[in-house]
């Protein structure tokens, strides 16, 4: 599999959504996930993505990093090879939803339950999951800042960031930001100017839901006849036109879609190594 690199971490050129692993109504068994994670691995995905709120409730915080940390304890490979990404700033409630909290009390916090629930001394990259409009930016950010100097964390990001903000982690972090995550995907192509300034600056862009989210990617090829055209001359699925797709846009595209079953994870992985046309591209 072709490689890409986050900062200055090689990492392949598409990684793994983890979230459908933990979220209600889409929950399977670990035994399950833990078998998908190993797929990944196994056909050559390095890159695990995670958050501390991907969490069936409220009341078990950090249960999808603490699956992907059981499942790379019980995988053969080289572990070091392997970088986990994960996220803090989203809090769950009660009843399922979601809230922010981005003061940087709890970022830090936040950051010291997801060092235990993975298991490690450092996190290979850790991303703000989500503004929070109750508290400036820049005071969020400061707290990454303070995480990466203190060795806590590799490499920082960003998620569901403007390009104003951006602009703004990449100057309090003194050009240390290594990674925008935003959603994007055929259906959801408002993150443009995100992809277009990481391609500028040389920041990874991580889009998530590249295949339009739990649910919508079966349908994918029906809602975007073109996908599945070029799927068809190809012989591949339209999900792996669609990673190749996003891949082709910028060297800096690193897509990770989700996935529950080892089947879904290999199908993924195939587009790494698709070529499209020119043509092709200007027809997606």
């Amino acid at each position: 599999m072709q490689t890409r690199a986050i900062g200055d971490i090689p990492v392949s050129a598409i990684g793994l959504g983890a979230m459908p692993m933990s979220v209600r109504g889409h929950l399977p068994d670990e035994a399950q996930s833990i078998r998908t994670i190993h797929a990944a691995l196994d056909a050559g995905v390095t890159l695990i993505d995670t958050a501390d709120a991907y969490t069936p409730d409220h009341t078990d915080m950090g249960h999808n990093e603490r699956l992907v940390a059981a499942a790379l304890g019980r995988w053969g490979g080289d572990r070091d090879s392997v970088l986990v990404a994960t996220k803090g700033g989203h809090t769950r409630t009660p009843g399922g939803g979601w809230a922010v909290d981005g003061r940087p009390d709890y970022i830090k916090a936040a950051c010291e339950r997801s060092l235990k629930a993975l298991g490690v001394e450092a996190i290979g990259l850790y991303q703000h999951h989500r503004p929070d409009p109750e508290v400036p930016y820049e005071d969020t950010i400061g707290a990454l800042r303070d995480l990466l100097d203190a060795g806590k964390i590799r490499l920082a990001g960003i998620s569901n960031a403007d390009p104003d903000q951006i602009r703004v982690a990449g100057e309090i972090l003194g050009g240390r930001l290594a990674s925008v995550q935003n959603q994007f995907s055929p259906g959801f192509r408002s993150s443009e100017p995100e992809l277009e300034l990481c391609a500028k600056l040389g920041i990874a862009f991580l889009p998530w839901s590249p295949l339009g989210g739990i649910g919508r990617a079966r349908s994918l090829g029906g809602r975007h006849v073109a996908f599945a055209e070029i799927a068809a001359a190809h012989g591949v699925s339209p999900h792996q036109v669609c990673l190749a797709w996003q891949l082709a846009k910028a060297p800096v595209v690193i897509p990770i879609p989700g996935a529950s079953r080892p089947e879904s994870v290999l199908d993924s992985a195939g587009a790494a190594d698709l070529e499209l046309t020119q043509e092709e591209l200007d027809a997606l």
